[in-house]
């Protein structure tokens, strides 16, 4: 297990079973067998992490299906054996976890699904609108919806937003400096005049923060005409839902950026159910 994701997991068993789980407690003598089923239809995501968290916990777990895979209502996802107590004191957390992560990689894989009806070449990217302490799981869960994660943390790429153009003496001017620092720039900016100038000096992503599809083509049209299109890479952001999204891909950018799919999680309904216990 890699480190990262394991003092995290192990930092989640800790919040929830604190000094111990006193209930459990009573039934120490007991070894049980136990199953997670879905209770709806979705995508799943987060096995590997659910079966880590009964590991950590001297459980023995069985997968029966894999991360991506799509579910039935009541169909089998993992059986975990072991001590009573060790199981139910995992059985929350492990939930909670393989819920969400389901549930993101669920929306994930709807939202692929609509912009694949019109575009190949389009791809889906989540941002940084993650909970504090999931964003590992979270964009995990994207990937394996079938997006993208774009970066994870801010020492990954330069990204010039809203306020560091108020900030700066002038777009061309924090341009200039962060392609001296980094190769892969990103500025987001609100309108075609803006986004023209941030081609013209090379950028690598433009960011069209809160333009409508028909803004887009506009500005994919003056690209075209001076020969800056297949230049630079462009990037719907800010308004996009499963309502709209088609009609963005059908613009021709090659990125749409949606926040509400790890910050808006419905989490797939999961349940843990015990199928067999013995006294030792």
């Amino acid at each position: 297990m890699d480190t990262g994701p394991k003092k995290e997991l192990l930092r989640f068993l800790s919040e929830d079973i604190r000094r111990g789980d006193i209930t459990s407690a009573l039934l120490t003598k007991k070894k049980i067998a136990a199953k997670i089923i879905s209770r709806q239809q979705g995508v799943i995501a987060g096995i590997k992490f659910a079966k880590n968290l009964f590991q950590l916990k001297g459980c023995n777990v069985k997968a029966f299906v894999k991360d991506g895979a799509k579910v039935k209502p009541n169909q089998k996802i993992l059986q975990v054996s072991g001590n009573a107590q060790s199981v139910l004191s995992c059985e929350r957390t492990a939930l909670n976890l393989l819920s969400r992560m389901s549930g993101i990689a669920t929306q994930t894989s709807f939202l692929v699904s609509k912009i694949r009806k019109v575009s190949k070449k389009t791809n889906l990217y989540s941002t940084r609108k993650t909970a504090p302490g999931l964003r590992i799981f979270d964009k995990e869960a994207v990937k394996i919806g079938g997006g993208h994660k774009h970066r994870m943390a801010l020492d990954e790429m330069i990204m010039i937003k809203d306020n560091h153009l108020v900030l700066c003496n002038s777009m061309e001017d924090i341009i200039k400096q962060a392609q001296k620092k980094r190769k892969c720039v990103e500025v987001e900016v609100e309108n075609q005049k803006d986004a023209l100038l941030a081609a013209k000096m090379g950028v690598s992503i433009i960011m069209l923060d809160n333009f409508t599809p028909a803004e887009i083509k506009r500005t994919i049209a003056v690209l075209r005409k001076k020969k800056m299109r297949n230049k630079v890479k462009l990037e719907a952001s800010g308004g996009i839902s499963s309502k709209n999204i088609i009609a963005y891909a059908r613009t021709g950018v090659d990125m749409i950026s949606v926040g509400s799919i790890t910050n808006s999680v419905t989490g797939l309904d999961l349940s843990l159910e015990v199928i067999s216990n013995s006294s030792k």
